[in-house]
């Protein structure tokens, strides 16, 4: 064991760590990355001297245990971190940077723990304390850092990137504030801040050797030089600081360790002396407010002028620190010399919202670094590569051009300069269409002209990818099919996945033993070998063990439903859960239909052969978003009347889950037996909510929607309960004129909405809900549907009485669960699209 060394020990760690992210300087030795820390202590010598030197004694006793513990994982994982960036730079491996605005992290220490092979350490360094790491991991806040789905791929990709060893670096946005924390005001959607910071961030590296300056608003001019090139100067620009913070993304197990950098805005003065010395002072204040309100918040509120604003600041600024921290890397190696730039480098443009990147990198070459045009466009074509996650085309971005000339008024003219380029092969490739370049073009036209993201994102990138088969082809059909005539070798699809680490070891430790004990440890890095599950599915015993662990997990999600809800879920009955962002396309208001419809049967006496089933809701409204956040009321009036009801009580239950995070899910997963995965098809992209619940056992009612079609395929369609239309059935109803048509039981469920039933005292507050089901061209196919979803919550019901056949199909849902992996993902993301290897010095 390592002696007990002083506290400056940690200084000397982040020099170190700060000096070896130099990417200028060259590596001494060739380290290999599987090599343990040789300079640090051990953790649990670690960890008692954060304790006694380094932490406030004023804190409460489980809050400095944490905050004790995450600066020692993180000690243990800087010398791996500097050994992985000297590896990469003298290797000259290919860097890819994912550029996204959101990294929905959750808690980091147990997952830190799991790939670094420290989490019986940290146990033996906990027991002095009396103190468990499941009582210690709660008191780490969720980084508040993403929103949904979006935010939890990126953090997914960034553990398998670091797990199969690539180079892979994150750039974000360091949000003081998340999303928001969502609470309930007599079942009303409330949103409070979310500090998350409040008590700092124990992971984080500040690195002030690596800040930038991005320009805002001025204006552009031109000049000729003396050798007759045109130039262009962005002048009198409002410069705001990028401050970079680092945190760690340690591999599973293979001593490599990538970053997550994240920027943090800062005025670039504390005030500007011209202004305040004249008196000025509200106006130099304000300015600097501005300049950091641009990380305040994650997401602002879009509705707004000001809201549309900040959220463009926040774009841009992201896409250049970004890009400018890559260049500064590379020309400290290679000087003006780009001609390896495109070898060496490739950005994955995480959805719509960095792909301003594209005109920022041609105004970094231009201007900057003095390429030409032709040379600056086939970089910027060569190294950004674009992942779509949207069908709907009003979530496409779109930006006012008089927005973009106020506050980025040389971007402006590069998007101009690239569509007019650009719309010259349009041209060639349809002469005289003038229809086809109105609707192609980058500039949308109209009494508030604007430009189209997405098809920027398009025409400026080497690949354009979807994120699940039924998502990629509806792309090329549909959305983008003028882009696929002319440009079909742009076009792929890459299924999204997530992490098993994440998802199953760490969420799920009780049923990765039991697997472990069944099949060995291989899938622990290969997830596919999970497929030699099937071949238990006829022994008793492990058939009675998998129950046993789906049920003690269920107790964990009850206890999470009764602190949190104050409602009581019964171990013996099914646990149905939809647990994701309230959007009408993922259709909450179908379930929510489908319990009504329940719920009056009980009133009826109707109970036969009725199944008992808890449900379980949960996810956030965008603030904005009225019709999402009356939904969310509705579940809660709903569950209310349900829970309230004593003749109810033995056949059903609810429960709507406040403020549903990642550290919800990882107790959520596990303990779920049914998933509900039941968007109207073709309008969901992907899904990875449906993959975590598969991984863990849950069986999926849903429709041939998103990633749910790729599910079905793997497990087999006896183990997937099937609904409704298809997406072309849907498409189809939607270009008809004829009318909804409304079953008995739905009339029935329709006639107790407007009775008021749920709304007693607050009348008429459902009438929008009761309109959206009644529209006579409902987008959504809520009637459509309905009898179709009722006759597979049938089938569900019937299914689940008998047990043994249930735990057989929960156990191939497992099995199958392998090619969602993220690890899979991400390797045909670096085959594909990246042409990454991995690193040269290892044996792995």
């Amino acid at each position: 064991m390592a002696k007990p060394r002083e506290s400056a020990l940690k200084g000397e760690l982040k020099n170190d760590l700060k000096q070896s992210l130099d990417h200028g300087s060259k590596p001494k030795a060739d380290h290999a990355l599987e090599e343990p820390c040789e300079d640090c202590d051990s953790l649990d010598v670690s960890f008692e001297r954060h304790l006694r030197y380094d932490l406030s004694r004023e804190q409460s006793q489980s809050g400095e245990l944490f905050n004790a513990m995450a600066r020692s994982v993180k000690e243990q994982m800087f010398d791996l971190w500097r050994k992985t960036r000297l590896a990469d730079s003298q290797y000259e491996t290919k860097k890819v940077s994912y550029l996204s605005l959101e990294f929905l992290l959750g808690r980091t220490l147990g997952n830190a723990l799991l790939n670094l092979d420290l989490t019986e350490q940290c146990k033996q360094a906990l027991k002095p304390h009396a103190v468990s790491l499941e009582e210690l991991e709660s008191h780490e806040h969720d980084a508040g850092l993403g929103n949904g789905g979006l935010g939890r791929l990126a953090a997914c990709f960034l553990d398998s990137c670091a797990s199969i060893d690539l180079a892979v670096t994150g750039y974000g946005i360091r949000y003081q504030y998340g999303m928001f924390v969502q609470k309930m005001d007599n079942g009303y959607q409330v949103e409070g801040p979310d500090l998350w910071l409040r008590d700092g961030n124990p992971w984080e590296v500040r690195m002030v050797n690596r800040i930038v300056s991005v320009p805002f608003f001025g204006s552009t001019k031109s000049y000729i030089d003396k050798d007759g090139k045109r130039n262009f100067v962005w002048q009198g620009t409002q410069d705001v600081l990028a401050v970079p913070y680092d945190m760690p993304i340690a591999g599973y197990r293979n001593g490599r360790v990538n970053t997550l950098r994240l920027w943090r805005a800062e005025a670039s003065d504390d005030f500007d002396l011209t202004e305040f010395n004249e008196g000025d002072y509200t106006e130099a204040v304000a300015r600097k407010n501005l300049a950091e309100q641009i990380t305040m918040v994650l997401y602002p509120n879009d509705s707004s002028e000001n809201g549309k604003e900040l959220r463009l600041r926040q774009q841009f600024f992201l896409s250049s620190a970004s890009l400018q921290d890559v260049l500064n890397q590379y020309t400290a190696k290679h000087g003006k010399d780009f001609s390896q730039f495109s070898s060496k480098h490739v950005f994955q443009l995480n959805d719509t919202h960095p792909s301003i990147a594209i005109p920022e990198l041609m105004r970094l070459l231009l201007d900057v670094h003095g390429l030409d045009w032709d040379k600056a466009w086939d970089i910027t074509r060569s190294v950004m590569a674009y992942t779509n996650h949207t069908l709907l085309p009003e979530a496409l971005e779109r930006w006012p051009v008089r927005m973009l000339q106020h506050m980025l008024p040389r971007i402006l003219d590069i998007i101009y300069e690239i569509n007019g380029r650009y719309l010259e092969r349009v041209a060639h490739r349809w002469p005289g269409d003038a229809n086809k370049l109105r609707a192609m073009s980058i500039i949308e036209e109209g009494d508030e002209p604007q430009v189209r993201m997405a098809y920027l994102a398009i025409v400026g990138s080497f690949s354009v990818n979807g994120v699940a088969a039924l998502h990629s082809q509806l792309l090329t059909s549909t959305l983008f099919n003028d882009f696929y005539q002319m440009w079909p070798q742009l076009f792929n699809n890459k299924t999204n996945g997530v992490s098993p680490r994440r998802w199953l070891m760490h969420a799920n430790p009780d049923l990765s033993t039991l697997i472990t004990k069944a099949i060995g440890t291989s899938w622990q890095r290969d997830l596919t070998q999970l497929t030699s599950l099937n071949g238990l599915t006829q022994d008793k015993a492990f058939i009675k063990q998998w129950q046993q662990v789906k049920f003690d997990n269920k107790a964990k999600l009850a206890a999470l439903v009764a602190q949190e809800c104050e409602v009581e879920f019964d171990l013996s009955m099914l646990f149905d859960v939809q647990v994701k962002r309230i959007h009408e396309y993922k259709r909450q208001l179908l379930n929510l239909l489908h319990v009504v419809h329940l719920y009056g049967r009980i009133l009826d006496g109707d109970v036969k052969d009725m199944v008992p089933r808890c449900v379980l809701m949960g996810g956030k409204a965008a603030p904005g978003y009225a019709m999402a956040k009356l939904i969310i009321k509705f579940a809660n009036n709903l569950a209310h009347m349900i829970n309230s009801d004593p003749r109810v009580k033995p056949y059903l239950r609810m429960a709507y889950l406040p403020n549903y995070n990642v550290s919800a899910m990882e107790v959520i997963c596990p303990g779920t037996e049914l998933s509900e995965q039941i968007s109207t098809a073709g309008k969901e992209a992907s899904g990875t909510g449906n993959m975590k619940f598969m991984m863990n056992g849950a069986l999926t009612i849903g429709t041939l929607d998103g990633a749910n079609i790729e599910i079905r395929e793997q497990v087999g369609p006896d183990n997937f309960f099937l609904f409704g239309l298809s997406a072309e059935q849907v498409a189809q109803a939607n270009d008809t004129q004829e009318n909804q048509i409304f079953s008995p039981a739905l009339l029935k469920v329709i006639a107790l909405l407007k009775s008021g039933h749920f709304n007693l005292v607050e009348p008429g507050i459902f009438d929008p809900i009761i309109a959206a089901i009644e529209a006579p061209k409902d987008q959504w196919r809520l009637a459509a549907d309905f009898d179709s979803y009722c006759q597979a919550q049938l089938q569900v019901a019937n299914t689940y009485l008998d047990k043994e056949t249930w735990q057989q199909m929960s156990i191939r849902n497992t099995a199958a669960s392998g090619r969602f992996s993220s690890d899979v993902t991400i390797g045909q993301y670096r085959d594909d699209i990246w042409m990454a290897k991995k690193t040269a010095n290892n044996n792995r």
